[in-house]
């Protein structure tokens, strides 16, 4: 069985970190759920759910952030993919500092130190030149930086499928098959231009 950690820190865009734990435990991934204080107060106010109810599915086991003694603050505990959605500049900023004062961030350098894979989801915009440096600086250790920016060529009419275009992204680089959207078949140009 896929086992992932999923952290939701305190960027806004807390509907894609549902929906990301939602499709994971569909493609029957075991997910270790961390949500800091900040992302707690983004998934009541954007999402009215709190991390026990976002824990609360199939696989999911929810962790306290304050908690480094919890599973993912080892590098010894196997893990497939660590991901960080959304994620605040301040999370990104301590990542790239080698920082980690919580268990989102410990986890995150525990994938870097296990050269494992690392997804960073940002959703700050626009970017401090602090934010775009430590991104790039990440980029250059092999972490994949996946803005929450959900493209419009697939013509979305609601918000969920502008939060199912950036989690498709995310569950591409897992190697999870999904139906979130249509993919690009290069034939869409040729036909809306007769």
């Amino acid at each position: 069985m896929q086992r992932a950690v999923v952290a939701v820190t305190g960027a806004s865009g807390a509907q894609y970190a549902v929906r990301l734990v939602e499709a994971l435990s569909e493609a029957n991934w075991e997910v270790d759920l961390i949500v800091t204080n900040a992302g707690s107060i983004n998934l009541d106010l954007e999402c009215s759910m709190t991390p026990e109810e976002l824990a609360n599915r199939k696989g999911i086991t929810l962790h306290d952030n304050k908690n480094l003694a919890a599973r993912p603050a080892s590098g010894s505990a196997k893990y497939d993919a660590y991901i960080l959605c959304p994620s605040s500049g301040t999370t990104i900023g301590k990542i790239a500092a080698g920082i980690s004062d919580n268990l989102a961030t410990r986890s995150a350098l525990v994938a870097l130190k296990e050269r494992r894979k690392l997804i960073i989801v940002p959703r700050e915009t626009p970017f401090a030149t602090a934010h775009l440096e430590a991104m790039a600086k990440m980029s250059t250790w092999g972490v994949i930086i996946l803005p929450a920016s959900p493209g419009f060529y697939h013509k979305p009419k609601t918000i969920s499928e502008l939060i199912d275009f950036v989690v498709a992204r995310i569950l591409d680089q897992l190697n999870i098959e999904h139906e979130l959207g249509k993919r690009w078949k290069g034939t869409e140009v040729q036909k809306n231009s007769k």
